[in-house]
């Protein structure tokens, strides 16, 4: 049997593409960077084969000449497999310190503000975070009118649990200038923090960005 001959559901590069790399064993994403096995054994029996050398860490510390004397591999098999291991190397030791880190509304407005201070439409962001307030990313969540923004908690949650957020800082602008919060702001501001309360994620603050200067909900005590 090959892995062609395998249900969909069951095949490593289908599985990644609909439950993501996540939901894989070490063999079946290993498989992946093989591609094809032998004629006597699937990619994932031979990544399973290759695993049992010594895990993963036999893969780190193994070299291209190592890899490629193992049966079925080769040479273009074990310079893929060097290449990933090398790259997760070098994001892993990417410092979480050069990350920017969310202490106060002030870091978040700084972070956005030469960025939204002259849209000409309200743009609803939310600036991810990690347990130490490590910014993960800023993701643009939906786009508004001249006058308003309109956002659906689903779509804000559904960002964040993708990118494995800890806490979010909800950021949007006003293009008046003047950050004041309107009722509105107010209501979905609340209608997000009772979402994130039960996905456990909390919101730290919404900063309302105006020209060149903010307003923060939490500070306001709307959070």
């Amino acid at each position: 049997m090959t892995i062609k001959d395998l249900p969909e559901d069951l095949r490593p590069r289908e599985r990644l593409l609909s439950a993501g790399p996540q939901a894989l064993t070490n063999a079946e994403l290993l498989a992946i960077l093989l591609r094809t096995g032998t004629t006597r054994e699937t990619a994932i029996d031979m990544a399973h084969r290759i695993l049992r050398q010594g895990g993963l860490r036999f893969l780190a510390e193994a070299t291209a000449d190592e890899l490629s004397a193992l049966r079925g591999l080769g040479a273009a098999k074990a310079a893929q497999v060097k290449a990933a291991v090398e790259l997760g190397r070098r994001i892993a030791s990417t410092a979480p310190e050069s990350r920017p880190v969310i202490r106060s509304p002030e870091d978040a407005s700084r972070l956005v503000m030469e960025d939204m201070r002259f849209l000409d439409r309200e743009v609803f962001r939310a600036i991810a975070l990690n347990t130490k307030n490590q910014v993960l990313s800023i993701e643009d969540i939906s786009v508004g009118s001249l006058s308003s923004s309109i956002v659906h908690p689903r779509e804000l949650f559904k960002v964040l649990i993708r990118k494995s957020a800890a806490a979010v800082v909800l950021i949007h602008n006003h293009p008046s200038g003047d950050p004041t919060p309107s009722r509105e702001d107010r209501e979905i501001t609340r209608r997000i923090v009772e979402a994130g309360r039960i996905l456990g994620i909390e919101i730290l603050d919404h900063v309302i960005i105006g020209d060149n200067r903010y307003s923060s909900l939490k500070e306001l005590g709307y959070v």
